[in-house]
């Protein structure tokens, strides 16, 4: 059996959709491994409403 515990859930915000001042938000749902990554996320996801790839960041 596999240990449980390690991944939690978090979630993605765009941080150049925040800053321009459009209406809308671009948020992501996903998982991490605490173990591995104990610091906050950056990924590169698409943002459909500003219709390119953007940096997303983790948020609490």
């Amino acid at each position: 059996m596999a240990k449980k515990g390690n991944r939690i859930q978090v979630i993605l915000e765009c941080t150049e959709h925040k800053d321009s001042g459009m209406p809308g938000t671009s948020r992501y749902i996903t998982t991490k491994n605490k173990k591995n990554t104990p610091d906050r996320m950056e990924i590169k996801k698409f943002n459909p409403i500003m219709k390119k790839m953007t940096v997303h960041k983790e948020i609490k």
